[in-house]
């Protein structure tokens, strides 16, 4: 008898974790995927590494494939051109692409402000004193069409500048930034940590805009900026649930982790590439960074009609579309990730 009654205690157990709502593993419709990023090197999709480099994707029971591009673009062609399943991005690109018929909606955040950064190159501009100088000017970003060139473009808008009024030219997420400022290729660069905080170290950028600090960015964007996101097709949420729930999962105990974590932690968490060759500048740029992660994956209410408007101010078409905020992003993956991992 009481051999009876434990095995139905046991089977309640197992009744219970299999509830749909916390997205267990072995439910997973689509274990084998691929991801497309755009710099996985940079600590805007550090969340990602962590997942990725610490088994929490493993432990959801997935089996993914990274597949990283020179921008958050080239990364968005990889999922509307059908070789990624889920892309590593920009939350801004989900509205952008509404308006071009596309229905691509956000589920996990990474990044609760943009962590871009706008400089000047101190050889070719010594004598910089404001943005309408980059007027005729080369402006380096990660590659046209991505974040860093969207955060240059409203930046310039700012000044009175048009998208067309400097030279966009795509320098990567890596060395090949570096090197660009360093030789003189480019007056400007919109890139990210750590390129950023090496090429300040060095003397090689003069910062003019800084969006790793979250006040700064709300203040340049007027509210809160969601930044580096998970975001697919509808399509794919609809068909790949659970799949989506074990992404969201692995991510926010990234996100949470990372917050508790400090540089060392960090500095064994990363593949050695990422390290541009100096610990130290890796170690500066985390600690610039940290508090532009998110905390918990969690989209802010506001946070899609502050990117609407940012677009809207330097693009027509978005300014003049009807859109539908609500389809762009959920934070309901997010809601059961936090109830499953409240501390990570």
């Amino acid at each position: 008898m009481q051999r009876r009654r434990l095995i139905r205690a046991a089977l309640a157990g197992t009744a219970a974790i299999a509830l749909p709502a916390i997205g267990r593993a072995q439910a997973v419709e689509k274990p084998k995927l691929t991801i497309a990023v755009g710099g996985k090197n940079l600590l805007y999709y550090l969340p990602l590494t962590i997942a990725e480099t610490r088994g929490y994707l493993k432990d959801e029971g997935l089996d993914v494939t990274i597949a990283d591009f020179a921008g958050g673009s080239r990364a968005l062609q990889a999922l509307v051109g059908g070789s990624a399943d889920v892309v590593s991005g920009a939350f801004e690109h989900t509205i952008n692409m509404q308006v071009k018929g596309q229905r691509l909606r956000a589920f996990v955040l990474q990044g609760r402000a943009p962590q871009i950064v706008l400089g000047v190159n101190p050889k070719t501009m010594p004598n910089f004193k404001s943005v309408a100088e980059l007027k005729g000017k080369k402006l380096g970003v990660t590659a046209p069409g991505s974040s860093t060139n969207v955060l240059a473009n409203f930046v310039l808008a700012k000044a009175g500048l048009k998208p067309g009024d400097v030279s966009i030219i795509g320098v990567g997420a890596g060395s090949g930034a570096v090197a660009a400022m360093r030789s003189g290729q480019i007056d400007a660069i919109s890139n990210l940590d750590p390129v950023v905080t090496l090429l300040a170290r060095s003397g090689d950028l003069k910062i003019v805009s800084d969006t790793r600090i979250v006040a700064e960015a709300d203040r340049i964007f007027g509210g809160p900026m969601p930044a580096g996101c998970l975001y697919t097709q509808q399509t794919f949420l609809d068909k790949n649930p659970q799949t989506a729930q074990a992404l969201a999962n692995a991510i926010v105990r990234a996100d949470r982790w990372i917050q508790g974590a400090g540089a060392g932690d960090i500095i064994k968490a990363v593949p050695e590439s990422y390290l541009l060759g100096d610990r130290a500048v890796y170690v500066d740029a985390f600690l610039a960074a940290k508090g532009a992660l998110s905390p918990d994956g969690m989209f802010p209410e506001a946070g899609a009609e502050t990117a609407r408007r940012a677009l809207a101010s330097i693009d027509t078409e978005i300014a003049a579309a009807k859109i539908d905020l609500a389809a762009v992003y959920t934070n309901d993956y997010v809601k059961r990730a936090n109830a499953k991992y409240p501390k990570g």
